[in-house]
């Protein structure tokens, strides 16, 4: 479901229509093309346990965890004690919920390696009953672990910040209506343009 380089063209061409949008895709110029991650069940463990913190002390506690367990994977998590992973610097809350994600790729609740597959809306129904993840998660795991092309996130800060300022009084949901079937890459044109902006949370784009 990610777009390949002919669609990434058509899809800069469908934004371009945009007024706003084309000044900052001129701006900005080409953005690197997604591509679905190699293991989508590591890219959300390290996404929830990211969550609420600095990207240093994010990495600095993912790269404890996979030194402690080598590969990031369900089994790997299960076989660990909670008093193991909090040591690790989680947080209680943090500790249930990965172990809660492992179990659930364990039994089957979920299926990582068949996910690139699934529709958004499928998507959604399989990950926001798992601990931890939220909608804003979900649809960041979407973008930027599935590559899936048309998603875009209202719960997100920086994309409602980047709206008030290029869209002011507009109806923001007529505005990002218009963006489908591309409104990731829209969405991280709005994210890079809010990096050059100090003083807002943003997102890699």
């Amino acid at each position: 479901m990610s777009l390949p380089l002919p669609d990434h063209r058509a899809a800069l061409a469908h934004l371009g229509r945009d007024p706003a949008l084309a000044a900052l895709i001129d701006q900005y110029g080409d953005l690197p093309v997604l591509a679905p991650v190699a293991d989508p069940f590591a890219r959300l463990i390290r996404s929830v346990v990211g969550q609420q913190l600095s990207v240093k002390a994010a990495r600095s506690i993912y790269a404890r965890l996979e030194e402690r367990l080598g590969v990031v994977d369900a089994a790997g998590l299960l076989a660990t004690s909670p008093d193991d992973l909090r040591a690790l610097g989680l947080s209680w809350a943090k500790v249930a919920s990965v172990q809660d994600i492992a179990r659930a790729a364990a039994e089957g609740q979920v299926d990582f390696a068949g996910l690139a597959g699934h529709t958004d809306e499928q998507l959604l129904a399989e990950l926001l009953p798992l601990r931890g993840v939220g909608r804003w998660t979900a649809e960041m795991f979407m973008m930027f672990a599935l590559a899936h092309p048309d998603v875009f996130s209202f719960g997100d800060l920086a994309l409602r910040k980047g709206l008030q300022r290029h869209y002011p009084g507009q109806d923001h949901a007529v505005v990002v209506q218009g963006w489908s079937p591309y409104r990731t890459l829209a969405a991280r044109y709005l994210w890079a343009d809010q990096n050059a902006n100090p003083g807002i949370a943003a997102a890699p784009v």
